[in-house]
């Protein structure tokens, strides 16, 4: 059987991520493993050659995550001049794709953090965490010159940090959250999860139609009886508008899903038909809801729905 070259290897996007002790590497690696990237930390840099040398299986139109692999200055036989030699053969390979993400801060800064957290520099061992924050600066100098990506860390909190990470790594496959859409009846209890809820109560209730009450809103008939309702149109379109301008926001800020609820009385009319055109019109402008109908299959009943229209 032929052997698989390098040209039919699946290609594999693979990031080394480094820098100062206390500069952030845990949680920019926690960050990429939760935006879908492999992630493997305190790896013994002298075993990279034998890890990346591993080729992947051939192409099967099965997309392999990226990976992540943090090291830093604690770890046994470090030599930033030999691993740049070797990341550079190994990146000459065509199945690899290898970058360096390093993480930079000010030595005030990680002097703080230190004593903040009340924990010693890994290299001052009985001396002050500056001259072992110094020494670690002057032995990853040569890799944070030879790195593609520098991120300074130091006005950054924990949160700021993972939104720069989010913002620069995140899979382009991944940059929308998951959205669902969920119709409810109020009668019926709140939905558990909601981000955004819209009570849709003060539109005309087709329950007390005789001939609308055994439909739903996803019955024409039904759609056509709430359109008519002079205040329909002008506040779905601004409840569209909110929920666009909002979506793409949310996707910056890393929000991995969005609940958007339409609530009625008993969630069998108003709130569907509402959930259902919304849906149709995101999917429309680009974006892939979900839609979830709670109390669609619950009975009619006239002691939920409250007084009949007047």
């Amino acid at each position: 059987m032929p052997k698989t070259s390098d040209t039919q290897r699946t290609s594999q996007n693979i990031m080394l991520v480094t820098g100062l002790s206390g500069a952030g590497k845990s949680t920019a690696l926690r960050t990429l493993e939760d935006l879908g990237w492999e992630a493997v930390d305190n790896f013994p840099i002298r075993l990279l050659g034998r890890l990346l040398e591993t080729p992947l299986p051939a192409a099967t139109g099965i997309r392999h995550a990226p990976l992540a692999i943090g090291f830093d200055s604690r770890t046994r036989g470090f030599d930033p001049e030999a691993i740049i030699r070797k990341v550079e053969s190994l990146n000459s390979k065509t199945h690899l794709s290898i970058s360096t993400l390093y993480l930079d801060c000010s030595g005030a800064e990680l002097e703080r953090r230190y004593n903040e957290t009340r924990r010693p520099h890994p290299l001052a061992k009985d001396r002050l965490a500056s001259n072992g924050i110094a020494l670690e600066r002057e032995m990853m100098q040569p890799l944070r010159d030879w790195a593609e990506h520098i991120m300074d860390t130091t006005a950054f909190a924990a949160n700021e940090l993972q939104q720069a990470i989010r913002e620069q790594f995140m899979l382009e496959e991944d940059r929308q959250p998951t959205l669902t859409i969920t119709s409810f009846g109020f009668a019926r209890g709140m939905p558990p999860v909601a981000d955004l809820v819209f009570d849709m109560r003060f539109l005309r209730n087709p329950h007390w139609d005789s001939q609308l009450r055994p439909l739903t809103g996803q019955d024409k008939a039904v759609g056509e009886y709430v359109r008519q309702d002079k205040a329909f149109e002008e506040a779905y379109c601004r409840i569209l508008d909110l929920i666009s301008f909002l979506l793409p926001r949310y996707a910056a800020q890393g929000k991995a899903y969005v609940n958007i609820a339409f609530g009625c009385t008993g969630g069998r009319h108003r709130s569907v038909f509402t959930a259902e055109q919304m849906a149709k019109d995101l999917r429309d402008a680009g974006f892939s809801p979900t839609i979830s109908h709670r109390n669609l299959a619950s009975p009619p009943a006239d002691k939920l729905e409250g007084k009949p229209n007047t």
